[in-house]
């Protein structure tokens, strides 16, 4: 099923990775700064997908060409059942940029999706010139004290059980729960229309959602799910440009804020009138925060 907004989203295609069908897509440059410019590939936060670069895309593509991926479980990618973790994502995101860019990319990731990008970093550098990450989320060993996570995890382990789970997903997937959901996420509820809804409501309705919902929770209740966000930022040698909506009540811009403190490549920049989506709610303002950045930090380096 096409997207109401399709349009905005590139040319879709299907890509088969591990025996999984997955969605991507993807538009050419229309005046690259550079025949080499760095291709840019975009990285969606967690129950959302490719659609939510529907204000980014076109407008990034007019000097670079740009991707945009579903992530195993998500969106119109493959409902697989598997064992999820941070690390499945970043075996698929470089899988992906080896075989259909075939060059080094910038990545550009919200939320999961900004943790994916930098644990890829961290991983292979060498795939890797530059990161815009859309807020960042601590790992879960960062947010619990470590005599506190084993009986946590017992606890969140008793409801995320199938049978909690489905009909927990009935009750997501309907229109007003997501929109009641979207508008504590988006400072500018004006943003939380009908299309949005839909995009996040349709996935939900795949064969197999049920089954990814249950073992995504099961798997953010383990400490492995990902590496400490500190620790992968500490030794990366990388050009980077971190964007926080100055409202975000999902993950404290008090948080962001240390960040910079680890790692002096790490540039911040705080986006006002935004929640946890600026990508979204700050189209223009985001845009060209990264085009600027951009041009003063990556294409020196990438056309060299």
């Amino acid at each position: 099923m096409l997207h109401p907004w399709h349009n905005h989203l590139g040319s879709q295609r299907d890509w088969v990775w591990r025996g999984w069908q997955t969605r991507y897509t993807y538009i050419r440059a229309a005046d690259p700064i550079h025949p080499d410019s760095t291709p840019i590939v975009f990285l969606h936060g967690f129950g959302a997908s490719l659609t939510q670069w529907r204000s980014n895309l076109i407008p990034l593509s007019q000097t670079h060409t740009v991707y945009a991926i579903d992530l195993l479980g998500f969106g119109a990618s493959e409902k697989a059942p598997t064992d999820f973790r941070v690390g499945l994502w970043v075996d698929q995101v470089r899988d992906f940029c080896r075989e259909l860019i075939g060059q080094p990319v910038i990545l550009v990731g919200h939320s999961l999706g900004a943790l994916v990008a930098l644990t890829t970093a961290v991983i292979d550098p060498a795939l890797v010139h530059g990161m815009v990450l859309l807020t960042l989320p601590a790992s879960r060993q960062e947010l619990l004290p470590g005599w506190s996570q084993s009986w946590v995890g017992n606890i969140e382990s008793i409801f995320a059980t199938p049978f909690l789970i489905r009909p927990l997903l009935r009750v997501i997937r309907r229109p007003g729960f997501l929109r009641a959901v979207l508008k504590t996420v988006y400072s500018n509820r004006e943003y939380v229309t009908d299309e949005l809804i839909s995009s996040f409501a349709i996935p939900a309705y795949d064969r197999g959602a049920a089954k990814v919902l249950c073992r995504l929770v099961q798997a953010r209740t383990q400490n492995d799910f990902s590496l400490s966000t500190k620790t992968l930022l500490q030794d990366l040698d990388l050009p980077m440009l971190l964007l926080w909506g100055e409202q975000d009540r999902v993950i404290p811009l008090t948080w962001g804020r240390q960040l910079p403190l680890i790692n002096p490549q790490l540039k911040m920049v705080e986006i006002p009138d935004s929640g946890h989506c600026p990508y979204d709610e700050c189209a223009d303002r985001v845009n060209q925060e990264i085009l600027a950045w951009v041009r003063l930090c990556i294409e020196p380096k990438g056309s060299s």
